[in-house]
């Protein structure tokens, strides 16, 4: 059951969301309570007929995500009623072992990292088939010329694979940031109220140790109610995630603009319409996909707040104030990346526009290399004041700038005509664009691989 809602379509997009649905947080639970039963009968603590037991009466169909709801307001969590409920649907001798030792916390903490690690591979799918688009975007365009532009400007010349690549190194990173937490970070909570699992008596950490292997996360040396650092480290990744995923998305909303038009989204049906003007073609993905990226700063710095304001054993109310927000942080950035993904598959690229682009400044965007070129011979300053001096002049009276430099007489006789035209040649003045798209290419193979 994914996320619904009026806006859902937009803002609650891909796999990544539908995670983290209220089904997918019952099912998580229920596998909590049902892993803590086998541990303890692993260590001698109870019968296995417990295990068996509450695990055929932990069925999620069986339970009502809603009246769940409406009943954690007594206890302040979902947790109390979802223990009484399974309680009672099992033998009487049986139903003492539910729940045994731990708290709330213990439960909720453990289905949160089974419910972002399922979410976490669900978002790591869609980079990874977002970053597998950039990659041939990289190898089929290393030589397409484009404009480079900086503060919003034409700068000077790059490739269109270039652009693709250095996004792919951000998507590369992020990704890496994913599987880093999916490796390391989700840990198994068991404590008890104050964290000592004095329950178990001489058992504690063998119970502890089981109970992480029955759901296969990272056992923690030490109990971490209120050591958060485990959530600023995945609120962190997924914010590090969301910024590389609304960067690409910006910068596709920018080429596709219409006075640019160097990219389009493929139109699929009626998407990229308008209500009130037919003739639109928006790229919706984008918009869609950096909309999601800009929520997730401030859920990120909620989180990090929150993180900070545990109170010695058991916060009062900063535990409760991440629940929300992380869930519509995994929701924020696995929309961002699903419609990222959806905007470079149907990405449609138009060098022709892009040598266009370049073409209108007339030679402009050259500038630079033709200064460099004069330099040894006239000093750079000099060079730089002529060619400035030239250029400014041509911009202002329409001429051609290969026209207006072949007039200044000292430039004419330093540059013959077809050093200048090899000058202001776009396509020769990529530097090292090539090798740092291989660069990129590189890191994101290695990557993938590895994953």
């Amino acid at each position: 059951m994914a996320i619904e809602g009026l806006f859902a379509p937009v803002t609650a997009r891909g796999p990544a969301s539908a995670a983290v649905d209220d089904q997918a947080w019952l099912e998580a639970l229920l596998e909590v309570e049902v892993a803590l039963v086998r541990a303890l009968a692993r260590c001698g603590l109870a019968p296995s007929e417990a295990a068996e037991g509450v695990a055929d009466a932990a069925q999620p169909d069986r339970f009502d995500t809603a009246a769940l709801g409406l009943s954690s307001a007594a206890g302040g969590n979902p947790v109390i009623p979802l223990v009484k409920e399974l309680s009672a649907r099992i033998a009487p001798n049986h139903a003492a072992h539910v729940h045994r030792g731990a708290t709330s916390q213990d439960v909720l903490d453990t289905a949160a990292m089974l419910v972002l690690r399922r979410a976490l591979v669900a978002l790591d799918h869609d980079l990874a088939q977002a970053g597998e688009r950039l990659a041939q975007l990289a190898r089929e365009h290393r030589v397409t010329p484009t404009v480079g532009r900086t503060l919003l400007q034409h700068a000077a010349p790059t490739t269109f694979g270039a652009k693709a690549a250095f996004h792919l190194h951000g998507l590369t990173r992020a990704r890496a940031t994913v599987q880093q937490i999916l490796e390391g970070s989700l840990a198994a909570q068991l404590g008890g109220p104050v964290g000592t699992l004095a329950t178990f008596g001489s058992h504690g950490t063998a119970v502890l140790t089981a109970f992480a292997d029955e759901l296969d996360l990272v056992e923690p040396q030490v109990t971490w109610h209120t050591e958060r650092t485990r959530m600023a480290d995945i609120a962190g990744a997924l914010g590090m995630v969301a910024a590389v995923l609304g960067k690409i998305a910006g910068d596709l909303v920018l080429l596709a603009q219409s006075e640019v038009g160097e990219v389009s989204e493929r139109a699929i049906g009626a998407q990229g319409g308008s209500s009130s003007l037919p003739h639109k073609r928006n790229p919706v993905a984008s918009v869609a996909a950096r909309a999601a990226a800009l929520r997730a700063p401030g859920l990120v710095a909620t989180i990090l707040s929150a993180t900070a304001d545990h109170e010695h054993e058991r916060a009062a109310g900063a535990w409760h104030a991440e629940w929300m927000p992380v869930r519509d942080l995994v929701v924020a950035v696995g929309t961002a990346a699903a419609w990222l993904r959806q905007a470079l598959e149907g990405l449609e690229v138009s060098p022709q526009r892009m040598r266009a682009n370049l073409e209108q400044q007339g030679g402009l965007l050259l500038s630079q290399r033709v200064s460099d070129a004069l330099a040894d011979r006239l000093g750079r300053d000099e060079a730089h004041q002529r060619v400035r001096a030239t250029i400014l002049s041509a911009a202002e009276s329409q001429r051609a700038v290969r026209d207006a430099l072949l007039d200044d007489p000292v430039i004419a006789e330093v540059l013959e005509p077809q050093e200048l035209d090899t000058l202001l040649n776009p396509s020769t003045f990529i530097g090292s664009a090539e090798e740092l798209i291989d660069r990129a290419l590189t890191a994101w193979e290695q990557l993938h691989d590895a994953g």
